[in-house]
């Protein structure tokens, strides 16, 4: 096979294909059974997850009903124990979140100070 041969089969080349041959045959096919997931797709399998979890939780509560005295700041009250833990949970993924934040907020400023001061694009309109 010669250079010509495969800048022919390559899409946008300059050599083009051979004579008699329509640019559709030229194009090399994907590989069977290799497919690109679609957005679509993705939604699917994070639905599904998210109900495998609501399960999982649902069971969590279910399993752990024994109500229990909760003490914070002199404040007191009686919840179920599945309850506590998951408001506890709750509240750590909501501090993780916010420290998150703070910090794509920090670097979001500093690109944005870097690109003004080399004057990139950003940099002012």
């Amino acid at each position: 096979m010669s250079f010509q041969d495969d800048a022919a089969k390559v899409p946008g080349s300059a050599a083009g294909p051979e004579p008699g041959t329509s640019p559709q045959q030229s194009v090399i096919p994907p590989e069977p059974g290799r497919h690109r997931p679609t957005r679509t797709a993705a939604l699917w399998v994070a639905v599904a997850v998210g109900l495998v979890v609501l399960v999982v939780l649902i069971a969590f509560f279910v399993q752990n009903q024994d109500m229990i005295t909760v003490r914070f700041f002199g404040l007191e009250g009686t919840l179920a124990l599945g309850t506590t833990l998951f408001i506890a949970a709750v509240g750590g993924g909501v501090l993780v979140a916010l420290a998150g934040g703070a910090r794509i907020l920090q670097l979001r400023l500093s690109d944005h100070r870097r690109k003004k001061a080399v004057g990139g694009p950003g940099g002012g309109y």
